[in-house]
């Protein structure tokens, strides 16, 4: 039976023996009403969709009783417009952008939020974007979330949005952030390999999940203070909340994270420290360097963004 999207609850299927040996992706866009396939694959590659409680990719060939369930995130309003909203523009050419995006911009319209992000500003600022994500997601090729600042690329055109989304599902692509953790991190480098999914008891966080989508981060210790670690962690995957889930599976939350932190801002001793901790209103997370080859020349091209005003006076503080 076909399904109508409601965004309040999850839509569960059990495979019957007719529809066995499709693939997820095209068993989910012919049972679930205005879902585009290429919609439910973002969903399929987030962790929103599970068979038979593990993640999946949208190539899975289904088999006879398995049960899908879909956490179906509402899409964004349609009155998407452009907005005059100042960038950070790193570089430029006729066929990418790489911004330096503020804290607190949410990258691309979603559910309560159709105005004041990234896609806005790009829609007003630029003529020629590519489409292929959709109308609302001018040239969004990947994702930061609203609390961390840094680096991000944009293609202007179908062809570069396309190899430049070939080198991400590759792992072609240098991603390393600066984390501030709690505690003293013991081990100077590390690498963490732990698969992640969304939390099976809270849907809206992203937790270790066995079976879920495989993540590994690697981090090494940039500086050392009494109690904190300022770390430089390379993403290898790409999956959401990657970096604050894996520091909190490790016992190190970033500073500033009110999901995955557990209170430990709250434990901070020095009381200057703990009130700079309160005022960013964010996690201590900043995409600082970003390496890709040009979609059309090949050339290996990386870009550095410093650290914004507000992470560099905690650090300050603590020094």
């Amino acid at each position: 039976m076909d399904s109508k999207p409601n965004p309040y609850s999850p839509l569960t299927f059990s495979v019957a023996n007719a529809d066995a040996g499709q693939r997820l992706d095209a068993f989910l866009a012919l049972h679930i009403e205005g879902w585009s396939r290429a919609r439910l694959q973002r969903l399929i590659e987030t962790a929103d969709v599970l068979v038979n409680g593990h993640v999946a990719k949208s190539s899975y060939k289904l088999h006879p009783h398995d049960q899908i369930e879909v956490e179906l995130t509402p899409p964004p309003s349609t009155a998407f417009a452009p907005e005059d909203i100042p960038l950070d523009i790193v570089f430029e050419d006729e066929d990418l952008i790489v911004v330096n995006k503020p804290a607190g911009m949410v990258v691309h319209p979603a559910a309560g939020v159709d105005s004041g992000t990234l896609a806005n500003a790009l829609a007003f600022h630029f003529k020629q974007l590519s489409s292929t994500a959709g109308a609302a997601r001018p040239g969004i090729v990947h994702r930061l979330d609203k609390g961390t600042s840094g680096l991000l690329v944009v293609a202007k055109t179908e062809s570069a949005h396309e190899h430049l989304s070939d080198q991400f599902r590759a792992r072609e692509v240098f991603k390393s952030y600066l984390a501030l953790a709690h505690g003293q991190v013991e081990k100077k480098s590390g690498e963490i390999d732990q698969p992640i999914a969304r939390d099976p008891s809270n849907r809206i966080r992203m937790a270790i999940v066995r079976g879920g989508r495989p993540s590994i981060s690697i981090y090494q210790v940039r500086q050392r203070f009494d109690r904190f670690t300022l770390l430089d962690v390379e993403l290898k995957t790409g999956r959401t909340h990657q970096i604050r889930v894996h520091l909190a599976w490790l016992k190190h939350p970033v500073v500033g994270d009110r999901v995955y932190g557990g209170g430990r801002d709250n434990t901070v001793v020095d009381v200057r420290v703990r009130t700079q901790i309160a005022s960013l209103g964010r996690q201590f997370l900043h995409a600082e360097k970003l390496g890709f080859h040009h979609p059309r020349s090949g050339e290996e091209l990386r870009f550095v963004a410093q650290l914004p005003p507000d992470l560099r006076k905690l650090l300050e503080e603590l020094n």
